[in-house]
């Protein structure tokens, strides 16, 4: 989604996202048809602002490139559970992965059937998974014996029976940070291929479970198909088995992460080349092959808005632009050590070197270090690009910071999707 651009007046590279949906009008960085200086002042700083045209495009893209496989998408809540953004990729048709009780009730509000909902979660509640059997989700995804167990004994208290998948752990370690790896036997999530013998006994003793689903994830930002061929070869030697012992396997969870291309140096394979490597593997099962995108299709759906309130210069010469939003907005550069393009909403022909700070009393609360950007004085503002994943939804009221507004942008029409938070929502909860 990014394109360089060389050669600029200032002879550095700025770089722009090379879209529809966010671009440089007249000199003014734009979502869709609408000016970002223009949202900002109608709504204020800091800002998301989510390009409604961009989750449909990622969407339908990663559709095409699997429509030869019999499959079913579920959207990650978590990357961005704004209801809105849900609201739209259900309207697609999309269905979606959930990993709390909070996420189901979301999905839910959003008006997607519960039928289009698969529950996920290492470490679900009674109260959850009771939650998710009421509801009628299409599947509770297990990833420990205990919790089989504990699924079996809600199902029972509510005369249901429980349709459950399993997730596998494959053992493929993925090249990504450790953080965001989930596929490894040293993680917390999944069940070990030695222990599943164990797992396919528990099911014939257990009798308000019924087996159908399998289902693994090994992490996100995966650039690597043949780490998805290596994981799936595992799934489908489990699938056998399972099919072998009698087990009615229907699905086959291949999780998400597929990767979106935050750094332009860097760009995301495309999607096709995982399709390419996938389909032949799959195709001839007979089984529907479920999908968990999430960053693929939101990270580059949305950017954030953020005035400058301050540059500042020390003594040893190096510069900071000090804004209104930071790690309680975006907090991936401080825990993940992320890449985020950052620009300036109006373009500058001379640029500087310099960080971009928030005002939170942490030393990791930055968006970028030691990086060229565009010489915008105080007042004007900065759009940190690749927000619309992993943002919002890791925010929180640190040093007392009230949430940010959210607007989405369709065209030439916006649409406030979330109020900024005021002082009196910070402490109504507390006694």
């Amino acid at each position: 989604m990014f394109l360089l651009i060389a050669n600029e007046p200032s002879n550095y590279q700025r770089i722009v996202l090379d879209s529809h949906f966010f671009s440089y009008s007249d000199g003014t960085l734009s979502c869709e048809s609408l000016k970002l200086d223009e949202l900002a002042r109608q709504y204020g700083t800091p800002l998301f602002v989510t390009s409604r045209q961009s989750l449909i495009s990622q969407y339908r893209a990663f559709e095409e490139a699997f429509a030869a496989l019999p499959h079913f998408t579920c959207y990650s809540v978590k990357a961005n559970f704004n209801l809105e953004v849900i609201r739209t990729l259900a309207a697609e048709g999309c269905g979606c992965d959930v990993n709390s009780g909070g996420e189901l009730y979301r999905a839910l509000k959003a008006g997607v059937p519960a039928e289009k909902i698969i529950m996920a979660g290492v470490g679900k509640t009674e109260e959850e998974i009771e939650y998710g059997l009421n509801s009628g989700v299409m599947m509770i995804k297990a990833e420990s014996t205990a919790e089989l167990k504990a699924i079996n004994r809600v199902a029972a208290r509510l005369g249901k029976v429980a349709q459950v998948g399993v997730r596998v752990t494959p053992n493929v370690t993925a090249e990504t940070h450790p953080y965001i790896t989930t596929g490894d036997s040293k993680e917390k999530f999944g069940i070990d291929e030695a222990g599943l013998a164990e797992v396919f006994d528990l099911f014939k003793a257990l009798t308000n479970l019924e087996l159908h689903g399998l289902d693994m994830h090994i992490g996100s930002q995966i650039f690597d198909p043949e780490y998805y061929v290596a994981a799936t070869q595992k799934l489908l030697e489990v699938l056998e088995s399972a099919r072998h012992l009698g087990f009615d396997i229907k699905w086959l969870d291949l999780g998400g992460g597929f990767p979106a291309t935050y750094d332009p140096q860097k760009p995301a394979t495309p999607i096709t080349k995982f399709a390419e490597k996938l389909i032949p593997m799959l195709d001839d099962k007979g089984v529907t092959v479920i999908f968990e995108p999430g960053r693929f299709i939101a990270a580059n759906s949305s950017v954030l808005v953020t005035k400058i309130l301050y540059r500042k210069k020390n003594h040893a010469g190096k510069e900071f632009f000090i804004v209104d939003a930071g790690m309680t907005e975006l907090i991936r550069p401080a825990l993940y050590q992320s890449h985020h393009e950052v620009l300036t909403v109006k373009q500058h022909d001379k640029s500087v070197v310099a960080d971009v700070v928030g005002p939170v009393c942490e030393s990791s609360d930055f968006f970028v270090r030691h990086r060229t950007i565009g010489d915008a004085p105080e007042g004007e503002l900065l759009a940190v690009l690749s927000s619309g994943a992993y943002g919002a939804v890791m925010g929180t009221n640190y040093n007392g910071r009230r949430r940010p507004a959210e607007v989405m942008v369709d065209g030439s029409e916006a649409k406030l999707i979330r109020r900024r938070e005021t002082y009196e929502q910070l402490v109504q909860n507390e006694i």
